[in-house]
């Protein structure tokens, strides 16, 4: 990595602007986001946890669930600390090794989350549409080798954007206007072309998008079939809480990384998009752990069973 720095760039490291250089805002942006970031770890490992002990949690939907927790809470710690540095730092730096790895587990963690989403999404069409089935079509093979394929694209996605960022050369300028290093926001500083990166974004996050997209798309069109072919007002009702947590949470993770990522620059400035990517690298790993939590019946027995173990133990 450090031979491919010394070939590719002049630049050792990179100053990140922040989410905004009002100083008025800066101490209680501070706070703000340090209590996003609390409750995300909270929320994230409390459900980890939560899965782990309880033995009625251990079905492919918990499973899923588990790894969703995990990813937002790795994918969260990967940007939000180098934020709240921006807020209380008058030159928060990172150094070029260090933007590339931050951009490269940013990638793997966020592209790995488009994909569980859609694994999860699959889980749920089998639940509804095959329930007899379901235990065998969800094996735990299956569910391993749904997760392989999961991390499996984080990873081949992460590489290719990573990659072909280091090959860029970047110019003296090097401040870049985000509160953290991400594609497009380092492109602008290139001296180089940067055909091949615009068109590695295009089809990459085009696939890691658009794939897990249709597949949700295809999964809840047959749920939402299957749903209307129940003739009992409750059964309706059941279907639909158990599919309704996962809706939310694709429509918040996918709307805000397409509205990043899949426009022209000229629609959408710097400056907007570094408030729109706060929702899919802040806020929704904050909600997922609470979205899944207070809407699911399953998961607030389990808590119950727990508090009430230690509190009387």
């Amino acid at each position: 990595m450090r031979m491919a720095a010394e070939n590719s760039s002049s630049v050792t490291e990179f100053i990140l602007a922040g989410l905004t250089n009002q100083l008025g805002f800066q101490i209680p942006l501070f706070f703000l986001f340090l209590g996003f970031y609390m409750v995300t770890v909270v929320g994230n490992l409390g459900l980890i946890t939560l899965i782990r002990l309880n033995s009625h949690l251990q079905t492919p939907m918990y499973f899923f669930l588990y790894n969703l927790s995990f990813i937002d809470f790795c994918y969260s710690s990967v940007i939000t600390p180098k934020m709240l540095m921006s807020f209380v730092s008058k030159k928060n730096s990172i150094s070029y090794a260090g933007c590339m790895t931050q951009l490269f587990f940013f990638l793997f963690f966020v592209v790995s989350e488009s994909f569980i989403l859609s694994a999860m999404a699959y889980d749920r069409y089998v639940a509804i549409c095959n329930p007899l089935l379901y235990r065998v079509t969800m094996s735990p093979q299956v569910c391993l080798l749904l997760l392989l394929g999961v991390y499996g694209m984080g990873f081949a996605g992460a590489m290719a954007h990573t990659a072909c960022m280091m090959a860029v050369t970047f110019c003296a300028n090097n401040v870049v206007n985000h509160y953290m290093c991400d594609i497009l926001p380092l492109l602008e500083h290139a001296c180089s072309s940067t055909y091949v990166n615009q068109l590695v974004v295009f089809v990459v996050v085009g696939i890691d998008i658009g794939l897990p997209t249709v597949t949700i798309f295809i999964s809840y069109a047959l749920i939402l079939s299957s749903i209307l072919h129940i003739h009992s007002t409750g059964g309706r009702s059941k279907a639909f809480s158990t599919c309704s947590s996962h809706i939310i949470a694709v429509s918040l993770f996918f709307g805000s990384g397409a509205f990043m990522y899949l426009k022209p620059s000229s629609i959408l400035p710097m400056n907007q998009g570094k408030v729109s990517s706060l929702f899919y690298t802040t806020v929704v790993p904050m909600l997922n752990p609470l979205i899944y939590s207070l809407r699911n019946k399953d998961v607030k027995v389990a808590l119950k069973k727990i508090l009430n173990k230690y509190s009387f133990s």
